[in-house]
């Protein structure tokens, strides 16, 4: 049974994993190589907490026991000193990761939960300098952006991990609320951020070829299929709409859609002017004259409502 978790990196999703496990009791142990990045981290957890409570979507008396919850280390042996489950959160460098699982092998106690947050590499190629029993018990543990709000865990299924492993991680995320998408095959991307890019490339081709701006693009997304999306999966949609209108819909649209193999061109042409979002303050949208923080509380606020609104808010914090 997992009850001692280490979060490792204290970046942007490591922070919101080590405070949603908080959150739900568990002791956490948070490292970072960097005290400032963890001194950082601990005032994030405290502003996003604050923010969940005045949204009433958790209960202000929690609020310094939660925080309490982590501990805040810059010890990696010290930090997976006794944990049943380690996941990394660490910058997406596959030489760095392999050096990591390396070190992880020799410090953890036999029975540790080895896994990764990445969506980027290959399992096997991150285990490269692990040994093969340790590989029965390493898997991806995919979250997504932002780490306490998001309800999605994408679980690997696929390597040489056990069955009983897998079910162990699996009632962990679900203990904290999580929904959990079972994995079955080693590609790159894994599930939801291939299906986010399939959507993705979509848009830029509207956009380029002048069929909408920006504005519009994303009103016809958010009030169109993201407002079904937000309620049901794509599969459902085609049951209810008919296998056979959604047939002869692809017959007509599917030979006209972009179909490219890399990143669009005017997505690039961004980039290459420096213009990144809101990190530039400009991207698709013009952010120099904003409140970005203001910005970034509104959409955790909208989140915290979706959360609300569905099935996930059912029997949370909040109720």
């Amino acid at each position: 049974m997992i009850t001692k978790i280490a979060v490792l990196g204290a970046g942007t999703m490591g922070h919101g994993m080590a405070e949603t496990f908080a959150m739900h009791k568990y002791e956490v142990n948070l490292y970072d190589i960097s005290k400032d990045k963890l001194n950082q981290a601990k005032d994030e957890i405290r502003e996003e907490l604050i923010l969940l409570i005045e949204q009433k979507f958790f209960p202000a008396d929690e609020l310094e026991a939660t925080i309490n919850r982590i501990n805040f280390i810059s010890s990696l042996q010290d930090s997976v000193q006794g944990c049943d489950y380690v996941i990394e959160a660490t910058p997406e460098n596959l030489e760095v990761k392999q050096q990591l699982f390396k070190q992880l092998d020799q410090y953890c106690t036999a029975h540790t939960i080895l896994a990764s947050n990445t969506s980027s590499f290959e399992l096997h190629k991150m285990l490269k300098f692990v040994s093969g029993e340790r590989k029965q018990q390493i898997m991806i543990n995919h979250w997504y952006n932002p780490a306490h709000l998001m309800p999605l865990v994408e679980l690997s299924y696929f390597g040489d991990i056990k069955q009983f492993v897998y079910e162990e991680v699996e009632n962990l995320y679900h203990s904290i609320n999580k929904q959990t998408v079972k994995v079955l095959k080693d590609i790159p991307g894994l599930i939801a951020n291939r299906i986010q890019q399939g959507i993705a490339r979509e848009v830029f081709s509207l956009m380029e070829m002048g069929a909408v701006d920006a504005e519009n693009a994303d009103k016809a997304l958010r009030y169109g299929p993201g407002f079904r999306y937000a309620t049901t999966g794509q599969l459902e949609i085609c049951d209810l709409g008919g296998l056979d209108v959604w047939c002869v819909v692809g017959d007509n649209l599917l030979s006209v859609m972009d179909n490219s193999s890399e990143a669009n061109s005017l997505l690039r042409e961004k980039v290459n002017e420096g213009k990144l979002g809101i990190k530039s303050n400009e991207g698709f949208y013009d952010y120099r004259h904003a409140d970005i923080q203001a910005i970034k509380t509104e959409f955790a606020k909208r989140l915290i409502h979706q959360l609300k609104a569905s099935d996930y808010y059912e029997g949370s914090l909040g109720k």
